[in-house]
């Protein structure tokens, strides 16, 4: 092959790796970097017709926990997925003190995320979300049992109807 086929193909090569590919399944963003992108969120804005029903039932030592506040709800990203990778020490579902949680420290923690992160009171261990696009999210809801809390943590897929979540 010549030098000049050469640099062509080198040249088509670096420009598909240049280009951002979809997530299985055509929702979300697709791997990409994990630097904070607020373009990697931008989908998790529109408005849907998914709903998530979620109820917290997690035990531990014959122990039921109860949720203590807030159910936060984040899209699936680059981003959150190496953050939770970190903070959670999986991508699919922890339970974790939140103590460990907190003491963990993650690439540029001064990213804010904040605005694309929904967030429902969770009353009698039920909450719910809708009006949802279709993708992949992490439920995150933290629960106590009197002493020290945990903080539960699942990802889910909506497509346009409604899901049950247990914790």
């Amino acid at each position: 092959m010549s030098a000049r086929h050469l640099i062509a193909i080198a040249a088509v090569a670096a420009s598909l790796a240049a280009c951002e590919t979809v997530a299985p399944g055509g929702y979300g963003p697709g791997p990409s970097s994990s630097a904070f992108r607020a373009d990697d969120f931008a989908w998790s804005s529109r408005p849907g017709r998914a709903s998530i029903d979620g109820r917290v039932v997690y035990r531990r030592e014959g122990q039921a926990f109860a949720c203590t506040g807030s159910v936060a709800l984040t899209p699936d990203t680059p981003y959150t997925r190496a953050r939770f990778q970190t903070l959670y020490g999986s991508t699919d579902r922890a339970a974790l003190p939140e103590a460990v949680v907190r003491a963990r420290t993650v690439a540029d923690p001064n990213a804010d995320y904040r605005s694309f992160v929904r967030q429902e009171t969770c009353q009698d261990n039920r909450f719910q979300f809708s009006g949802l696009p279709d993708g992949n999210w992490f439920v995150i809801a933290p629960v106590s049992a009197g002493g020290d809390r945990v903080v539960l943590m699942q990802r889910v897929s909506t497509r346009g109807g409604r899901i049950s979540v247990t914790l």
